[in-house]
C-alpha cells in the first residue's frame, strides 16, 4: 500500500489511467476487426480503414500506444485494403 500522500495520488492515477487505456486498446480492437469485416466491400473498407486510423492517431497522442505501432498498424491495414481490391 501506498505510505505517501503523493503515491496514494499516484496510484489513483494510475488506476484512471488504466480504466483509459483499456477503453482506448478495446476500442482500436473492435475497429480493426470491422475493417476485416468490411474487406470485401472497397467503400465500407475504406471509411473503415480511415476509422482505425483515426482512433491510432488519437490513441498515439494521448500515449496509449507508441507511435511506431501506430505506424505499423497502419501500414497493414493498407497493405490489407489494397490486396483485396
Amino acid at each position: 500500500m501506498a505510505n505517501t500522500k503523493s503515491a496514494i495520488k499516484a496510484a489513483r492515477k494510475s488506476l484512471r489511467n488504466a480504466a483509459r487505456n483499456k477503453a482506448v486498446k478495446t476500442r482500436l480492437k473492435t475497429l480493426a476487426k470491422a475493417v476485416e469485416a468490411a474487406a470485401n466491400d472497397a467503400e465500407k473498407a475504406r471509411a473503415a480503414s480511415i476509422a482505425f486510423s483515426s482512433a491510432l492517431d488519437k490513441a498515439v497522442k494521448s500515449h496509449v500506444i507508441h507511435r511506431n505501432t501506430a505506424s505499423h498498424h497502419k501500414s497493414q491495414v493498407a497493405k490489407y485494403i489494397f490486396a483485396k481490391k
